[in-house]
């Protein structure tokens, strides 16, 4: 229930902010669809207000963001004012796309909340969660010119002309999703991991009036085909796919795209004027404090459109005056956004230096309408492929053929919404594969950007279930029904996996941010393996200097490591009779002071598994190929000695023998349950000590899904040791 709260919530809050922005702002002709724009009016002014508190040198959100209600509400105060009564009666209308998004809202974040008792956030694969977090922090809690921990650390967090931390969210980096994460946060009084994921499905949905409102006036499709292509939209495996992996930026880019699309096609339909320029600014402001790099392909449909009109009625003119009423808003915002605008450059530098992304598949159009084979966004079976495609370009064809011999405004429309995105989109998946790299990555972010745009395009054969002839008629219906059952089909698959997703917050890793509270951690290095985590980590330590000992993402480099304590995630740990030099946090994580006379190195290295884990119940774990190698630094002068406790089990009971070099040190038996067993008198040596788990029984077959042959689970390895001679540490 708290997850639908708050993200029922948070929608209605952003509604909030934009509804008397929507009244005030939309032209006059279209004054009374108000609703279609209040979401990203919201979106644009929340954006507004924490740009604003961070260049007037306000300590964060939280300082402001209860107090700047008001402004909303003067604006909706204003604009009840005006239009009266008909503003209810405005809203009451589009009843029908409110349904859509409520029940896509509830939908997606349902199974979140059974993933978690918690408030948290979920991934499943992406790690982008967690630098928005961070982001997002930084914006709550400091103010521009704080330089203190880790966000003055040069050294770390340098990014092309950026040397801070601050600043890299404001030039280089997606400002507006940490803007809006931290501004909801301080409103409803939330930390940024328990508000990120919900975002990313709050966004979803407030794109959905967008979509019916292309529908209506780009497509001209009838509003009940229109709800239903906003409902598509709302449980498309391509949007979901969105929210799966937490890519706020995308999804603003695409809101933002939708009414740069509908403002250039309205544009070119009518006599330009600048009645749209609100409308026009909010979408750039979206499209500038986040995506920013997309603002070169952004009006690509439009132009396309507004050209392809110029060469048939000859008005250059014409053509010349809508390109002004769409660049100097454009032009308005990028003064604003000046160092976001200027470094531009070398945002794209920075995409030239790494391959980011992994490899999506190729989306074809019947999965733009839900016919996709899982989460990953594989396409279906080759002969149900065959059919879809056949099927949607059958009843797409005969609706734009009966277009073209009307008047073709329908067909032009579609191509200028399909033709130059898919020749970028095919461009990008050529390219990736010829050489060999993630483009189809930056091919789904593509897709993704225009997919409002594209969508209804492809649902432009509707308008047959409406006024061809009935077998025409039927077969739309039919059409309808079919790709409705395969966008409900892919749903169902994203909900299963939102339920037990690999990559959550825990309530261990939301207990890393009590390290702040202790004064004596002054600087740590972040030595966790895991990307999620290690991310997550640093946004919940940006009071402290933290130093990595490989490069994490974009603002947190690689250097040596200088920090005083160390933060890992091994499954070992060490147990001293200082409570305060070494300390596990949960069941995941050691904090060791690197100067404590207690103070021993521990990893595994050869013979083992990737890590596993059970996030919902906070357990991990390392599956062993066979024999397995454990290796201890001592960094002392004087030998220690410790007692090796292990928590493990096996697919069959088995012994597990330790050895030191030729020296046995002892022998456990591991069962099928998981159990503790002990191993006393290890004796560890200044420098490395190399230790082999050896069993004498082979290792066996895993399961027939898995394919590996697993020898045993390691869930735990503590090294306990006894007090030490303070002499001894010299």
């Amino acid at each position: 229930m708290e997850f639908l709260l708050a993200a029922y919530g948070l929608l209605l809050h952003l509604l909030l902010w934009g509804a008397g922005a929507a009244i005030l702002l939309a032209p006059a002709r279209w004054r009374r669809f108000w609703p279609a724009f209040a979401a990203p009016m919201g979106i644009a002014l929340q954006s507004a207000v924490v740009w604003a508190g961070a260049y007037a040198g306000l300590t964060g959100t939280d300082t402001y963001a209860r107090w700047s209600l008001l402004l909303p509400l003067a604006l909706l105060v204003v604009a009840v004012r005006r239009r009266g009564g008909r503003v209810r009666r405005e809203a009451a209308a589009w009843w029908g796309v409110a349904l859509a998004m409520a029940l896509a809202l509830g939908a997606l974040v349902g199974p979140m909340a059974q993933a978690s008792r918690e408030l948290t956030t979920v991934s499943l694969g992406s790690c982008d969660a967690a630098d928005y977090a961070a982001g997002a922090r930084v914006l709550q809690e400091f103010a521009r010119s704080d330089r203190s921990g880790f966000l003055g650390l040069t050294e770390v967090v340098r990014v092309a002309s950026v040397d801070n931390f601050y600043d890299f969210w404001l030039r280089l980096n997606h400002f507006t999703p940490s803007a809006l994460i931290a501004f909801n946060d301080s409103v409803f009084g939330l930390r940024p991991h328990e508000l990120t994921g919900l975002l990313a499905a709050v966004l979803l949905v407030a794109t959905l009036p967008g979509v019916y409102w292309l529908a209506r006036t780009v497509v001209r499709l009838r509003p009940a085909a229109a709800i239903w292509v906003a409902a598509v939209y709302g449980f498309s495996p391509v949007t979901w796919y969105a929210v799966a992996h937490v890519a706020i930026g995308q999804q603003l880019a695409a809101l933002a795209i939708v009414y740069l699309t509908w403002a250039g096609v309205a544009l070119a339909r009518n006599r330009p004027t600048w009645a749209l320029a609100g409308v026009l600014v909010m979408a750039y402001w979206i499209i500038l404090g986040g995506y920013n790099f997309i603002v070169l392909v952004c009006l690509v449909p439009a132009l396309t459109f507004a050209g392809g009109r110029t060469l048939r009625t000859g008005a250059w003119g014409r053509l010349a005056r809508w390109c002004a009423v769409l660049l100097v808003p454009l032009a308005l915002c990028g003064a604003v956004f000046t160092q976001r605008t200027l470094g531009l450059l070398e945002r794209f530098q920075l995409f030239g230096q790494f391959d980011f992304g992994w490899r999506i598949p190729v989306v074809t159009p019947e999965g733009w309408l839900g016919a996709v084979g899982g989460t990953s966004l594989a396409p279906l079976p080759l002969a149900w492929r065959i059919l879809a495609a056949l099927v949607l370009a059958g009843v797409l064809g005969v609706a734009l053929a009966r277009d073209w011999r009307r008047r073709g405004g329908l067909t032009f429309a579609v191509i200028a919404l399909v033709v130059p995105v898919m020749a970028g989109y095919a461009f990008l998946e050529v390219r990736g594969v010829v050489r060999g790299t993630n483009a189809s990555y930056d091919a789904y972010k593509i897709l993704a950007v225009f997919f409002p745009g594209l969508l209804v395009a492809a649902a432009a054969w509707t308008r047959l279930a409406g006024s061809a002839a009935r077998p025409l008629r039927l077969l739309a219906w039919l059409c309808v029904a079919g790709f409705t059952v395969a966008t409900a089909a892919a749903a169902r698959d994203f909900m299963r996996h939102f339920r037990n997703p690999p990559l959550i917050v825990t309530p261990a890793m939301a207990q890393l941010q009590l390290i702040e509270s202790r004064p004596e951690v002054t600087s740590i290095n972040l030595e966790i393996g895991d990307f999620w985590t290690r991310l997550w980590a640093n946004a919940f330590l940006l009071r402290r200097p933290q130093y990595f000992p490989t490069h994490t993402y974009e603002g947190r480099l690689n250097t040596p490591l200088r920090g005083e304590w160390e933060l890992n995630d091994q499954l070992a740990s060490l147990t001293s009779p200082s409570a305060t030099d070494t300390q596990r946090i949960g069941r995941a994580y050691n904090l060791l002071r690197r100067a404590s006379p207690y103070y021993l190195r521990v990893e595994l290295t050869d013979g083992w598994y990737p890590l596993e884990s059970l996030p919902r119940a906070g357990r991990q774990w390392r599956w062993s190929k066979g024999d397995a190698v454990v290796r201890v630094l001592n960094p002392h002068a004087t030998s220690r000695t410790v007692t090796v406790r292990l928590r493990a089990r096996s697919l069959v009971d088995r012994g597990l023998e330790l050895w030191n070099g030729s020296v046995r040190l002892g022998s456990v038996a591991v069962h099928r349950d998981l159990g503790e067993a002990t191993v006393p008198g290890l004796t560890l040596e200044p420098g490395w000590t190399t230790l082999l788990l050896r069993s004498p029984q082979p290792p066996t077959p895993g399961t027939a899904a898995d394919g590996r042959t697993l020898g045993f689970a390691l869930y735990g390895l503590e090294l306990a040791e006894a007090a030490a001679d303070p002499d001894d540490a010299r």
